[in-house]
Formats: C-alpha cells, sequence, structure tokens
C-alpha cells in the first residue's frame, strides 16, 4: 500500500510511520521537522519531506494522486497554543486540512482524518451538578460516536476553537460522504502518551501537554502545577494499543471504515490531572530518582488564567465508549494507567538523551531547531 502521511513525523505520526513500514508499506511523510524520525531515515520505504503546508502549491495533488491512501495528522494539538494564536489554530486545523480533504475527495483517494476527543466537548455534568441524581455516574461523561451531543463552551471561552474547527471539519467529511459517497474515517483520539509524546520545554518556550510538562518538573526541578486544581479527568491511551487500532483503520479490511468515526482510548485509564501528578511523582521516587538529581518537586494548584490566560476552559471528563472499535476492528486496548506512565516516563528519563545526542537534558533546550509546532 502506498500511504501519505500528512503530518506523518509527529507523535502520532512517528509511531504509525514505524508500523506501516515494519508492515511492508511504503509511507511518504510530509511534515514541518523529521527528528521523531531520525532511526528510520534511510529506509527504503520511507520518503521524507520537509514541507510547511501552508505554503502555495506545494505538490499536494500529486502526492494524493500517486498514494493508495492519505492520512492527516497536521494540527496544533496544543492547549497553551489555542488561547494565545487562536487564528492560527483555526487556519491549521480547519482551513489547511481542509484543502486536503477536497483534494482526495477530488481524486477520490481514502482519507483517514484525525480529531480529537475535545469535539465532546463538556458534560452535562458540568453545567447540570445539581439538577442530577448522580453527577459523578460515568454514563454522563461516556461518549458515543454517533449519538453523543457537542457541548462547547461560550464564544469568550476561545480555547474552544480547535475543537469547533475540528469539529467543523468532520460535518464537512460527512456532507461529502452524503453527496458523493466520499471514502473518509475520522479517529478521535482520547489523551495518547508515549515516547515522544512532546519535547520538554522550560516556560519561556512554550507550554507542553500535561504529561510533559509534569515529567519536565520531575527530570529539571520545579513545580507540578494543577490548573484549577487537577480535579478535571482524563482516560490515558498507550501508543502502542493507539497504533494497533490505527493500523486496522488504515487497513481498513472489507471497508468497514468508510465513513465511521472512531473513538481510540482506554475507558479503564479514568483518572484526575491531581492523581496523575501524583501518581508520576510516586513512579518517578520510587523507580527512577537518584540521589544527585533534583528534588522532588511540589504539587501546586494554579489557577487556568494565571497558567494558560484569558479565554481558557476545559472539558471536566470524557470516557470513550469504544464498542465501535471493538465491534469493527475487533480491538481492546492492553496497557493499564501504571505500566502507561512507566513505559512514556522511562522513554525521558534513559532514551531521550540519547535520541537528540544531548549531553543533558538541559541541552535541549539550546536545541531551538528541533522545536516542533506541528505534530
Amino acid at each position: 500500500m502506498k500511504v501519505l502521511s500528512l503530518g506523518g513525523a509527529g507523535f502520532i505520526g512517528s509511531h504509525l510511520t514505524e508500523r506501516l513500514l515494519q508492515k511492508n508499506h511504503s509511507v511518504v511523510v510530509v511534515d514541518y521537522y523529521d527528528d521523531k524520525l531520525l532511526e528510520l531515515l534511510g529506509h527504503p520505504g520511507l520518503t521524507m519531506l520537509k514541507q510547511d503546508i501552508r505554503e502555495e502549491n506545494w505538490g499536494l495533488e500529486k502526492l494524493v494522486e500517486d498514494s493508495d491512501v492519505v492520512i492527516d495528522l497536521i494540527a496544533y494539538a496544543n492547549p497553551g497554543l489555542y488561547v494565545k494564536m487562536p487564528l492560527e489554530v483555526f487556519d491549521l486545523n480547519f482551513t489547511e486540512n481542509l484543502k486536503i480533504a477536497k483534494t482526495c475527495r477530488k481524486l477520490k483517494k481514502r482519507l483517514v482524518q484525525f480529531s480529537t476527543c475535545e469535539v465532546y466537548g463538556k458534560t452535562p455534568a458540568s453545567f447540570m451538578n445539581e439538577n442530577l441524581m448522580n453527577p459523578t455516574d460515568p454514563a454522563h461523561a461516556t461518549f458515543s460516536e454517533d449519538n453523543t451531543n457537542l457541548i462547547l463552551g461560550p464564544i469568550g471561552k476561545h480555547r474552544w476553537i480547535y475543537a469547533s474547527a475540528k469539529q467543523l471539519l468532520e460535518r464537512v467529511l460527512h456532507a461529502y460522504g452524503l453527496e458523493d459517497g466520499f471514502k473518509y474515517c475520522i479517529i478521535r483520539p482520547f489523551n495518547f502518551i508515549g515516547p515522544k509524546i512532546d519535547y520538554l520545554l522550560n516556560e519561556t518556550d512554550g507550554i507542553p501537554r500535561v504529561f510533559s510538562y509534569f515529567m519536565d518538573a520531575l527530570i529539571n526541578g520545579g513545580q507540578m502545577k494543577l490548573v484549577d486544581g487537577g480535579h478535571n479527568l482524563r482516560c490515558y491511551t498507550y501508543i502502542d494499543d493507539a497504533i494497533e487500532a490505527i493500523y486496522r483503520i488504515v487497513q481498513n479490511p472489507n471497508g468497514v471504515c468508510d465513513q465511521e468515526i472512531f473513538n481510540i482510548g482506554s475507558p479503564h485509564n479514568e483518572t484526575s490531572i491531581k492523581n496523575l501528578a501524583m501518581l508520576m511523582r510516586d513512579i518517578y521516587a520510587n523507580d527512577m530518582w537518584q540521589e544527585g538529581m533534583p528534588d522532588l518537586p511540589e504539587i501546586v494548584a494554579v489557577s487556568s488564567e494565571d497558567f494558560y490566560g484569558r479565554g481558557y476552559e476545559d472539558s471536566d471528563r470524557r470516557i470513550p465508549d469504544i464498542t465501535k472499535a471493538r465491534n469493527l476492528l475487533e480491538w481492546e486496548p492492553k496497557w493499564n494507567m501504571v505500566s502507561t506512565l512507566k513505559a512514556t516516563m522511562n522513554y525521558y528519563v534513559h532514551d531521550y538523551r540519547l535520541h537528540y545526542g544531548l549531553n543533558s537534558l538541559r541541552d535541549h533546550f539550546k536545541h531551538e531547531t528541533i522545536v516542533q509546532k506541528i505534530s
């Protein structure tokens, strides 16, 4: 199979590219940076094109024409950016991605489009707490691809522009399918974590996603900051489980994935952000910390406005209903919460320096050329 993977050198894309090459598919990766694919560069099945897709006439149509399936992973997927530059977030996540979808439709090429679980927004319990008999019932926060209503915050909470852009793109793809049978599949990831999830950045460079932010505090010192107390709940999915599901979607046996949306996540790995911080600190203290390393960080609560800026609001809880993935893909996540964290943390403690050829993790902060915005 000839695969065109747009954004294929980011966190998810690098792992998926490795799986595709292992299965003897040929892969053309288009991305802004290539350092997460360093160990794969030179593989005879891989073509790497370093390209900003926002440039005009960069060759998208020819690449799509030469492919059997197109995988679109391109996104700004970082909450700090949603507040800092909402228009750029919308332009990349909707306008530029729509160009890809239009090209696939024109050339009749199947599209695997990555979306986000953030399209679900908030749970009814987040604003109807007093009117619900049992507001903590998981049923209020278990999201089904085809039946759950999508509830986003008010316009003034412009952090939701990311979810809105992704949701609008999904609706356009659905309309393409209705009008002319366009073959697409939408993936909604639920908090994937694993090796290469983010670069470890200090606060002057930007705010990575929560795991990486906590990991940086553990390795380099500082505080583990809980936004608004860290009460929100998430279900974390190890990248190996996620890639197994995604690979089956790319294969698309008997066309079962055509015009379908899939939640990919681990419903049994639910934890609060506060508990995530405590669990990571305990694992680090027991398995990884050594004499001479920075002291274990303090866990502190901060307001979302102080941490991200004005206009931030978050989803309170989200649990994936993975019935469709079980039935159509015969897929089941295998990694539990502790094993997921240990495997991911071990990468940053033991393998991260080797991957980037750094003498120390702090050297990474001087290595500005690999700070990736499109992943």
